[in-house]
């Protein structure tokens, strides 16, 4: 009986959280990749830090649906290429509480929901929409905040062209302590370094 319910609810959050995934593209077709990108660094980042495997499978969830509060904001200042006024400001700030709201409705996601609210919130406070600090933020939040920063400086944004892995790199470390927590940070750049040592690997067989 445990594991056929176990199955079920696993299944639950499986089918709740493809619709949404499956919105999201319909509703944006270029933000699949970036998604996919993102949830794959958060679920080795969490693997890194040796996360329980239930963990690490909300914080990919988290990850896939973290931008879902987008589908709310108006297409103008998504795609803006020039920097956003208070107001246009406002509507960004206000896509995590949209999304947990969204999320949160598929009660096997409610878990997932938090992670997505908390998941702008800054190492020293100073983000949104809680002002959480430190270890307030959950784990998972503070994964997808690296891995979402990086892969988003290495992309191309309407604002800004796309940076190099190196690039990137030095600013989260930069920013480790301020904006980021310090250890995810570095497990982040652990796994990046061993990303490529295998592909090197790999390009000299």
């Amino acid at each position: 009986m445990y594991v056929q319910k176990h199955a079920g609810r696993a299944s639950a959050t499986r089918q709740s959280r493809d619709v949404l995934v499956r919105a999201l593209a319909e509703r944006n077709p270029a933000l699949s990749p970036h998604l996919q990108d993102v949830a794959l660094l958060a679920e080795q980042v969490a693997r890194h830090l040796a996360l329980p495997e239930d963990e690490v499978d909300r914080i990919r969830h988290a990850a896939e649906l973290h931008d879902t509060g987008k589908v709310a904001i108006p297409d103008d200042i998504l795609s803006k290429p020039g920097p956003l006024d208070e107001r246009e400001w406002q509507f960004i700030r206000s896509h995590t509480l949209i999304g947990e709201r969204i999320i949160a409705a598929a009660p096997a996601l409610t878990e997932v929901a938090s992670l997505v609210r908390s998941s702008h919130e800054r190492w020293d406070g100073g983000g949104y929409p809680d002002r959480l600090a430190g270890a307030e933020i959950p784990l998972g939040s503070r994964i997808l905040a690296v891995a979402d920063s990086f892969d988003a400086m290495t992309g191309d944004r309407p604002y800004s062209g796309p940076r190099t892995p190196e690039d990137a790199l030095r600013e989260l470390r930069d920013c480790a302590g301020t904006q980021f927590d310090p250890v995810v940070v570095e497990a982040f750049c652990a796994i990046w370094a061993a990303r490529n040592a295998l592909a090197v690997e790999a390009a000299g067989r």
